[in-house]
């Protein structure tokens, strides 16, 4: 079956394999490091922030950051393409094709640069539309709005050395740098608030940050990737790499419109204070299912070189055993954030920012949603068969649009995550059956996995129930007994959801993974 992988101008001799599960640990431990930085950065600058703001114009800029998002899908997607291209190759050891790929990503880059200008400047004129803002505000928005335009593009060419950082996974090599990078971002951003300088200082912020990114990973890459370069591709080589990254791009503005629109259409029909409320309540979910997205991406470059050698029935069990870890993951943040989520915001930012108890859990169910569609994305996309997931996102996300729009004037911020949940539907129903395709007869039968997920959806259910009731009860006095409940939560519910919700071979995949996670990061420490 064809694929839409980029072809390399001539065959390349395969070297010795790598250690994937290692290298993919040490990966994970990185993002883990990074996103933990990020997330600590995130708990303290928030607040100031929303202090700092307001309540309005936080939203203003919380509604900027989801707009300009949507670039993402103008610029071409090369360096995407560039990661998965090279991860799927890992093996091969013609160093001159890999700097020829890099050459086409940035030829790619370049083709796509006119694109962004214009898309950039369409947003930016209506950013004060989505924004509710008043006419005196217009020029603001709009400065900032530019301001991040600037840094999207400086990101993006600089995000060039680090996917093939990750390509070639070594992405456990940024270990302590991606760390100190958003302390650096958290500083300049509260630093921009406590000169007075607004949205339009957090703009400067976003700038500064993107070329001290840039200068740090291009040094880090041409220390650890020997062959890092660019060469001058072919025409060939470059209309392969094209191929893959439009349908990248494509896949990308799907995602925006199923992951980042949400915030778009309530600023558009309620009020931008609605989309503090919505933000802040969805915080703690978004830490948590974008800590795994980060952790279970740092497997696919060694997924993506077992399934570019055809082992499907060892690519068909690790994406088995990345889903018992995903469902585990899921209900155990989902129902601890059940719980606490609720007293985490009257500690943090106050009350008055806590959406309500449905929109809480309806966040939880998104969230818990996306950990699963994004498990198989990830499958579908080291296979080099992006052009299947977005016809599928595609059609999920005009009836997801449709439903947001549909439902919010009348329901808020619930009918916000309806329509999230019942457009997205599409997707975890078809994801599944397109990677079984990519894995072929390598895949469980279909009444092994149907009496699987009932039993953990069953599990799942019953645990979010009880941690919603338990949720509403709950109070404390400051952040110590906070926190220990916090952590109490968290050790007992892994013991208790491993146990019930698995039969013998989950229990099993989990505690080998575990010991491959704890096997690769003590080897490694030696």
């Amino acid at each position: 079956m064809a694929t839409d992988a980029p072809r390399f101008a001539e065959p390349l001799p395969v070297a010795a394999p790598a250690t994937l599960t290692q290298r993919a640990t040490l990966t994970a431990v990185a993002s883990l490091l990074d996103y933990t930085a990020r997330a600590v950065v995130g708990l303290v600058t928030v607040p100031i922030l929303v202090s700092g703001l307001g309540r309005s114009l936080y939203g203003v800029w919380e509604i900027l950051s989801r707009l300009i998002a949507y670039m993402t899908g103008a610029d071409g997607r090369p360096t995407e393409a560039l990661r998965l291209t090279i991860a799927n190759h890992l093996t091969r050891t013609d160093d001159d094709a890999k700097r020829r790929l890099v050459g086409s990503a940035v030829f790619v880059w370049l083709l796509f640069l006119p694109v962004v200008a214009v898309v950039g400047a369409v947003l930016v004129w209506l950013a004060p539309t989505f924004a509710k803002v008043a006419p005196p505000e217009h020029a603001l928005v709009r400065v900032t709005g530019l301001l991040l335009v600037a840094s999207f593009l400086l990101g993006s060419l600089a995000s060039i050395p680090e996917s093939v950082l990750r390509g070639a996974n070594l992405g456990y090599k940024r270990m302590g740098f991606q760390a100190s990078l958003s302390v650096v971002g958290g500083v300049f951003m509260t630093g921009a608030v406590w000169l007075g300088l607004g949205l339009r200082g957090l703009g400067w912020a976003q700038v500064a940050l993107a070329v001290v990114t840039g200068v740090c990973y291009w040094w880090l890459v041409r220390q650890f990737v020997p062959w890092f370069g660019v060469a001058r591709p072919s025409v060939a080589e470059v209309k392969s790499l094209l191929n893959m990254s439009v349908w990248l791009s494509a896949g990308d503005v799907v995602a925006k419109l199923l992951l980042a629109s949400d915030v778009l259409v309530l600023g558009l029909l309620v009020s931008s204070s609605a989309v503090t409320s919505y933000v802040l309540t969805g915080y703690s979910a978004r830490l948590g299912v974008n800590l795994y997205a980060l952790v279970a991406s740092a497997a696919t470059p060694g997924l993506g070189g077992v399934i570019g050698e055809r082992q499907h029935g060892r690519a068909a069990k690790i994406r088995e055993d990345l889903l018992a870890v995903t469902w585990l993951f899921a209900t155990v943040v989902g129902a601890t954030i059940l719980v606490w989520n609720r007293a985490f915001l009257g500690l943090w930012v106050g009350n008055q920012n806590y959406a309500g108890v449905w929109p809480n859990v309806l966040i939880v169910l998104v969230t818990a949603q996306s950990a699963f569609i994004r498990n198989d994305a990830y499958v579908i996309d080291a296979a080099l068969r992006p052009r299947l997931r977005v016809l599928v996102g595609t059609a999920a996300a005009a009836l997801t649009l449709a439903l947001m729009v549909l439902l919010t004037p009348a329901l808020g911020i619930v009918g916000i995550c309806l329509g999230l949940l019942g457009g997205r539907v599409i997707q975890t129903v078809a994801y599944p059956i397109i990677v079984r395709s990519c894995l072929g007869a390598a895949s469980p039968s279909q009444s092994s996995a149907t009496v699987q997920w009932t039993r953990r959806l069953l599990t799942m259910a019953a645990l979010f129930a009880g941690a919603t009731w338990l949720g509403q009860r709950v109070s404390v006095s400051g952040w110590a007994t906070w926190g220990a409940g916090v952590a109490l939560t968290v050790l007992l519910l892994p013991a208790l959801t491993w146990a019930v919700g698995l039969n013998g071979a989950g229990r099993l995949a989990v505690l080998e993974r575990c010991r491959g996670v704890f096997e690769g990061v003590r080897r490694w420490r030696r």
